[in-house]
């Protein structure tokens, strides 16, 4: 069953964020989940602690490097879908993680340095495709963005990853009251009260807009593309 892995070497990109979403997406359409947790500061079983886990889906979080792989062999084996959260630096474990996914998934937000640290993710996950010896299908998701506003700076960087030849997923994580609140009140997007958090229903178009493109990758990966360049 396919593995996505959420890598980025740069904290505070989203990785936790975008994992729990898709993954509860996932989850909610009766699918059979397991999230690897392996950053060392937990974000996903502290969430997973929270009332309201879907029942279809399973948090791990006692890997190491080590364990990692065969961790993952075997969730594969008994879910539909395995989703990784990765800690966020360069790593044995890391690279060991992207070697065996399916798709790598680059939470990045919308800036120059951002980006800079995505370039970073994807020559590991290139360096990892010769060391495995088969292409690992890699986007990037911008996280953290405006609804209302698409900044020139943005656009730029959008331009420089295509013309670079890396995907870039069409539907962006926005910024989301509603994408905070399950790790304050636990449970998936459609469990959160509306009147403890703001604007649910965008944020649930938002994230199965993402699940959906994701999806859509898994089945239909991106050709061969170049090795990526500096993001100017």
């Amino acid at each position: 069953m396919p593995t996505i892995v959420f890598a980025s070497p740069k904290g505070g990109a989203g990785k936790s964020t975008s994992a729990v979403i898709l993954a509860t997406e996932l989850a909610g359409k009766g699918a059979a989940v397991t999230i690897i947790d392996a950053d060392p500061n937990k974000p996903v079983s502290r969430w997973a602690k929270r009332p309201g886990k879907p029942a279809s889906l399973t948090v791990i979080e006692d890997v190491t490097e080590d364990s990692i792989m065969d961790r993952i062999e075997q969730a594969a084996r008994q879910s539909a879908f395995v989703i990784v959260d990765l800690e966020g630096t360069a790593s044995l474990m890391v690279g060991y993680a992207i070697s065996r996914a399916d798709l790598v998934v680059i939470p990045t937000q919308g800036s120059q340095l951002d980006a800079t640290e995505a370039v970073k993710a994807i020559r590991l996950v290139r360096n990892m495709e010769k060391t495995a010896g088969k292409m690992i299908p890699t986007a990037i998701l911008f996280t953290r963005t405006s609804t209302a506003i698409r900044p020139r700076s943005l656009q730029a960087i959008e331009a420089e990853f295509a013309s670079g030849g890396v995907t870039v997923l069409e539907t962006q994580m926005h910024e989301r009251d509603a994408f905070r609140g399950i790790f304050s009140f636990g449970g998936s997007l459609s469990g959160l009260d509306r009147s403890q958090v703001s604007n649910i229903p965008a944020a649930i178009a938002n994230a199965r807009a993402v699940a959906a493109e994701v999806l859509s990758l898994l089945k239909n990966p991106s050709p061969p593309r170049a090795a990526a360049r500096e993001v100017a």
